[in-house]
This record gives structure tokens, C-alpha cells and sequence, in this order.
């Protein structure tokens, strides 16, 4: 380690004793990095280079969360696996792997094989799952460090919320450092890649750049049905309409999209509707895209990104030097070149900004038409919110007072005013959605609209 923490750099202390830019890690840096105890959310194409370039850095305490298995196609990216372990869970197979060539490293698998998840050094509660929501705030306080290479914006959004949440404040209203448990974000697609740090309440946060994705892309079922103008609406029509055609007198074939002739059969069948409606680009490649929706991968990419993210990683608890401030790009397609600069923290953002996010409404309207409001808004993107206020429960979509997804017994006051439910001007509502931990809590003011 000693070539990380005593090598010349640009960076180092302006003050220190030492020659040529040298940090004075101190005596303890290497202590610090052995005993860290670091979570690692995904072992997929990035996860196994991030598990990789963490055991290599001196980490010994490693933690891995996954629920996918391993198929065919992982292989020609994800290293730590072989043809012979195609159907184990990935965190399980990555973790034996890593132990083997790493035997003074100890990495914990989600979902664990042991069947049991430690909190601190007890046996707390069975790992039946690799699904990070399964997980209580206890068990990520646990940990020093948080990386995820997470390939879905939802489930980064909500440990990223998580990580908020657990922040205390001191009488200063100032973020107790010992509370704030850093999270290292990395991301890559085809050539492009990207490494974030992210300091609960003290940077700004994933929700502050929400805005930066685009909406998951789907398919409305008319357009594939009428009006295809893309190869990959033929190749949905294909394998949403024509596959379950394809099987007479109800029987239940389910499409397997590892199987070559299955995906050959959608591939011709796409081809056949994109010539009817003068349509090109259609592809085997393609086709096995779209059904799976896959995101390209490459492994040179996964590689400099998770190396981004674990120097972050090492920096963030040696202290050997300043930390990315805060979000580093890779744009590979047009040659080895990246871009770093501060992501600034949205000044409303509904996680990390410590005040009410402001909505406003006509107290004419109706709870739905509230509800719908907070459901549209793009800054906050939430898919079943439950409404309540100090005085009562106005909305419960989730949860023993809803059943089957819907909002039961609170359903009546959908169709209520806002006024009716006893809410106007300066009303505070506390929203909770499924995207967020339940830790996680919205206070909504509400303001009556502009006319």
C-alpha cells in the first residue's frame, strides 16, 4: 500500500513535512483501509471489477449484495464467473471467488448461503434475498463505506435516500460526520461511463440529478400494434404479440430469450413485419437487446470506471488525498477522455435539501388530482405515494390498510376535495412512496396555485 500513500502527487498537503507533494497518511492509514467494512451493491459486469480492485487495494472486510444468477451471457464480461457456475447467485459466486485468490480477504454474500445477516457481531435476521429494500437502516449502518454499480436508477435512488435519511444533525444543525456513511456511485453503458461521490447532506445527492435521466424507454402497445416506425417496435410486436400467438389450445411457452432459436424465431418474425412496413435495422443483435433489455457492456469500460470508484473508495477512508469533486465522465467513443466537475446540489431537492418541497394546488381539487400532481412531477417521479397528515391518514397506498396494491380502506377520500379533507394554504402533507425507504419521509407544503 505504501506505493498509494507515499508516491509524489500534485494534490498533496501544502503544509506537510514531507518532500514532493507527499500526504502525511499518518501511521493509521493502512489500519483504516484493513478494518473498513465496505458494502458492494451489484456484482455484475461492474460489481466484479469493483470486488476485484477492492481486495487487490488492501480491504479486507467486503460485503456483496445481488440477487441475479448467472447466465450465458454474463461470461464474456463478468470474470469472476465460469461456464460451470451459470445458474448460482452471482454475490455467492463472486464472494468464493474473490476468497480464493484473496484468502486474507473475507467477503459476505447477499443473499448468504450461511442464511443468516450480521449486524455488528450478531446473527440478526435470515438473508433470504439479495434485494437491497429487504435490508433495515440497522444493517447499512454497519458499514464504512457504500459502492454501488447498480445498472437501475430505482434501486440507486432509494439506497440513496436511505444514506440520507440515516444523517443526524448537532445543535448547529450541522451533519454529524459520524452518522454520514459515504456512497460511491459508478455507472457505465457501451463506451460511456461515469464515477460519482456522493456525502450524505454534505454534496449533492442522486436525487439532485434525477432530472439528468430520461424516463425508462417502453413501447405503447398501439404504436407496435398500428403505426411500428422503428425496428425495435417490430421486434416488440414480435415478442409481446406474435410469440403467445405462436402456441395453440393455451398452451404457456415462456419465451427464453438464452435460446438461440427461440430469439432467431422473434428475430424473423421482426424482419417480416419491418419488410412489410419498409423498415430497416432490424438485427439478431438487436433483437436480443430488446428482449432482454440490455444494456451494451463493455469491459474496458466497467474496468476504468470501477477503478475510479475504488480509488474513491481508498481516498475516501485513508484520507491519502482530496476526494473526486464530484462526478467524473467517461466518453470512450471519442477517445480516452473524461471530464470531472461539481454537481451542485438542487437547491429544492426533495432528499437532501432539509426543507419542505413545494407544491401548489387548487383546495378545489381532489385528493386524486393531488396525488396525480406529485405522481407527474419530474423532480420527484413517485409511483404509489401515501398521503398523511398530523390530524389524519388522508391516503394509504401501501401497506395493512391497502390490499392488493390498491389504496383500500383510505379510498374514499380520493374522490374529496383538498378543502373537504381539511387542508389549505401552508398545510404540510408527509409523503412515503415505495422508490424510498420507509425511513424516508416528504414533507409536501402545499400553496394555492397561481392563477
Amino acid at each position: 500500500m505504501d506505493k498509494l500513500l507515499l508516491r509524489a502527487t500534485p494534490f498533496g498537503n501544502e503544509t506537510g513535512s514531507l518532500p514532493n507533494g507527499i500526504f502525511e497518511a499518518g501511521t493509521t492509514s493502512q489500519a483504516r483501509v484493513a478494518d473498513c467494512r465496505v458494502l458492494v451493491i451489484g456484482a455484475g459486469g461492474l460489481g466484479c471489477e469493483i470486488l476485484k480492485d477492492l481486495a487487490l487495494s488492501g480491504f479486507k472486510d467486503i460485503h456483496v449484495m445481488d440477487m441475479d444468477t448467472i447466465d450465458l451471457s454474463n461470461l464474456n464480461r463478468q470474470f469472476l464467473f465460469r461456464k460451470a457456475d451459470i445458474g448460482r447467485f452471482k454475490s455467492q459466486t463472486a464472494a468464493a471467488f474473490i476468497e480464493r485468490r484473496c484468502p486474507s480477504v473475507r467477503v459476505v454474500p447477499y443473499p448468504n448461503p450461511a442464511g443468516s445477516v450480521t449486524i455488528g457481531r450478531e446473527p440478526a435476521f435470515a438473508a433470504t434475498s439479495g434485494k437491497i429494500q429487504d435490508y433495515p437502516a440497522e444493517f447499512y449502518a454497519q458499514f464504512g463505506v457504500v459502492c454501488a454499480g447498480l445498472d437501475n436508477v430505482e434501486a440507486r435512488r432509494w439506497i440513496n435516500s436511505l444514506l440520507c435519511s440515516m444523517v443526524e444533525f448537532d445543535e448547529d444543525g450541522d451533519p454529524d460526520p459520524e452518522t454520514m456513511i459515504p456512497l460511491i456511485d459508478g455507472g457505465t453503458e457501451g463506451f460511456k461511463g461515469q464515477a460519482r461521490l456522493i456525502l450524505p447532506r454534505v454534496t449533492s445527492c442522486f436525487e439532485c440529478s434525477l432530472d439528468s435521466f430520461p424516463p425508462q424507454t417502453t413501447f405503447q402497445l398501439c404504436t407496435i400494434a398500428d403505426t411500428p416506425r422503428k425496428p425495435e417496435h417490430c421486434i416488440a410486436y414480435a415478442f409481446m404479440m406474435l410469440w403467445p400467438k405462436r402456441w395453440p389450445f393455451g398452451a404457456d411457452v415462456k419465451l427464453d430469450a438464452d435460446d438461440p432459436e427461440h430469439m432467431h424465431w422473434v428475430f424473423e418474425r421482426a424482419t417480416e413485419r419491418a419488410t412489410e412496413y419498409a423498415i430497416e435495422g432490424v438485427t439478431l443483435t438487436l433483437t436480443q437487446g430488446v428482449v432482454k433489455n440490455i444494456i451494451p457492456a463493455i469491459a474496458s469500460t466497467n474496468a476504468l470506471i470501477s477503478a475510479a470508484c475504488v480509488n474513491e473508495v481508498f481516498k475516501v477512508v485513508s484520507f491519502a488525498s482530496h476526494s473526486l469533486n464530484s462526478y467524473m465522465m467517461y466518453m470512450g467513443s471519442t477517445g480516452v477522455y473524461t471530464n470531472t466537475f461539481e454537481y451542485e446540489r438542487k437547491p429544492g431537492c426533495p432528499v437532501c435539501a432539509n426543507r419542505d418541497y413545494v407544491v401548489r394546488v387548487s383546495f378545489d381539487a381532489s385528493l386524486t388530482e393531488l396525488r396525480h400532481t406529485l405522481m407527474r412531477d419530474g423532480a420527484l417521479r413517485l409511483s404509489a405515494p401515501s398521503l398523511i397528515t398530523e390530524e389524519r391518514t388522508l391516503l394509504m397506498a401501501t401497506g395493512p390498510l391497502a390490499k392488493n396494491g390498491e389504496v383500500g380502506l383510505t379510498g374514499s377520500n380520493l374522490s374529496k376535495s383538498l378543502t373537504a379533507l381539511g387542508l389549505g394554504e401552508g398545510s404540510v402533507v408527509t409523503v412515503t412512496d415505495p422508490v424510498h425507504p420507509k425511513e424516508f419521509a416528504l414533507t409536501v407544503k402545499l400553496l394555492a396555485s397561481e392563477e
